[in-house]
């Protein structure tokens, strides 16, 4: 095994506020239910055919890093892929430990993403749709992006999705009115749309970082991996008061998909949905 793991472990230090605050939110146990409502379904689906467009055959090698309960990984190995998933919570792999008994191609490990337990070039593809969330420093978010390509081969593609700079406000804030609940929400939001980082409202509350669409694009960049694609996931239709509702009838559904899939690259509206998700690949040359 070419990883030089132990290095990278040196370099991820102890336990900081941050993470204390990511841990105490996926404790709740919340998560392995999240994408099964209207929103989740509306994130998945999109998030799914997004990814599905640049992934190799299988049973190619796909890793799933900050892969959660394992709902990608569960999707993936569905599709004769076999799956490496590391999560940084325990209770994450251990659900998907209990979810993927009997099914064959999924291996799950407890890893952070900013050193990770994969050798160099072992995976075809690299999912990274999580991680970036929860690394408010810069650097950290570059040592995720440099580890998920190291482990990527020459050639293959790493999916790296975001939270948009305005989530908080237009899903939030507009859509969902937190602030009925969290008044403290309207207090917070000119600063967390200022410095990037919007905090938790109470304890074990969400906390995460944003981005902007070039923000995104430049850590991708830096990080040595070419950009050919960076979209909006779910559009206007997350805002949309009953999407649980819409997102169960076929013409509502239809007519929110379609949205998103016509305005996923316009300029102007990416950053409108909650989420980014940009395709990278690794140079051939790296």
């Amino acid at each position: 095994m070419n990883c030089r793991c132990a290095k990278r472990y040196a370099t991820v230090g102890a336990m900081d506020a941050q993470e204390a605050v990511v841990r105490a939110y996926y404790a709740r146990g919340e998560e392995r239910e999240r994408l099964s409502d209207g929103r989740g379904q509306l994130e998945f689906i999109r998030t799914t055919e997004i990814v599905a467009r640049r992934l190799p055959p299988p049973p190619a090698v796909i890793a799933d890093i900050g892969g959660g309960p394992g709902r990608y990984a569960l999707w993936l190995a569905a599709l004769g892929y076999q799956v490496e998933h590391r999560d940084l919570i325990p209770l994450h792999v251990t659900q998907l430990q209990a979810e993927a008994a009997g099914v064959p191609g999924i291996r799950t490990a407890i890893s952070d993403a900013r050193a990770l337990d994969l050798p160099d070039a072992s995976a075809d593809a690299v999912l990274l749709l999580g991680p970036l969330y929860h690394l408010p420093s810069s650097a950290d978010r570059t040592t995720a992006i440099r580890e998920a390509a190291r482990i990527l081969r020459p050639g293959g593609a790493l999916f790296a999705a975001a939270i948009s700079r305005w989530a908080t406000r237009i899903d939030g804030i507009i859509g969902q009115q937190i602030y009925l609940k969290y008044p403290a929400a309207l207090d917070l939001i000119d600063e967390a749309e200022r410095v990037g980082v919007f905090p938790p409202l109470h304890a074990g509350a969400f906390s995460a970082n944003s981005h902007r669409p070039d923000d995104l694009r430049a850590e991708l960049t830096g990080a040595g991996l070419e950009v050919i694609d960076l979209v909006s996931v779910e559009g206007p239709g997350m805002i949309t008061g009953d999407i649980d509702a819409r997102m169960q009838d076929p013409v509502d559904r239809g007519a929110i998909l379609d949205g998103a899939r016509a305005l996923e690259r316009v300029p102007e509206l990416i950053g409108l949905g909650p989420h980014l998700l940009a395709t990278a690949i690794r140079p051939a040359t790296r």
